[in-house]
C-alpha cells in the first residue's frame, strides 16, 4: 500500500501463458482430434477411437488444454506429463494388440494403426516436448 494514496502500487500485469503453453496447446488439440477418428483399419471398415479408449484420450487432451492456460509452470508441467503418460500408453498399448491379433491369426497387413491412432502419438510427442521445455526454463 502506498502511503500517500492508499492504494496498492501497480505491479506488473500476472502473465496466463507460460514456455509450455503452445506445445500443450497444440498436444492437446491433436488428442482430441484423435479420440474421434478411427484407430485401426481393417478390410471390412474402420474402428473409431471412441469405441476404444477414445474416451480416456479426450480427457488427457482436455487435461492438457487446461494446463496451457495454468499461469504455475509445476502445475502446468503435470498437466503435460500426465496425459502425454495415458496417451503414450494407450497408444502403445493398442499397437501392441494390433501386432498381437496379427500374429494370433496370421493376417499381417490386415490390420494397420489408423490416422486416429498416429495424430494421438504426434500429440503425445508435443505434450513430452512442451514438458521438456517447461522442465529446462528457468524458474519466473
Amino acid at each position: 500500500m502506498s502511503p500517500s494514496t492508499g492504494s496498492a502500487a501497480p505491479t506488473a500485469a500476472r502473465r496466463i501463458f507460460h514456455t509450455g503453453s503452445v506445445g500443450l496447446l497444440a498436444g492437446g488439440l491433436l488428442l482430441i482430434i484423435g479420440a474421434f477418428t478411427p484407430w485401426v483399419s481393417t478390410p471390412l471398415g474402420n474402428l473409431n477411437g471412441m469405441a476404444g479408449p477414445g474416451l480416456w484420450v479426450l480427457c488427457a487432451g482436455g487435461l492438457a488444454l487446461a494446463g496451457a492456460l495454468l499461469p504455475y509452470r509445476r502445475v502446468a508441467l503435470a498437466h503435460a506429463i500426465i496425459p502425454a503418460a495415458a496417451a503414450g500408453g494407450l497408444v502403445l498399448w493398442q499397437l501392441g494388440t494390433l501386432v498381437y491379433l496379427s500374429m494370433a491369426t496370421d493376417s499381417w497387413g490386415k490390420l494397420l494403426p489408423g490416422v486416429g491412432l498416429v495424430i494421438v502419438g504426434a500429440g503425445t510427442v508435443l505434450l513430452v516436448r512442451a514438458a521438456r521445455r517447461m522442465s529446462a526454463a528457468s524458474p519466473a
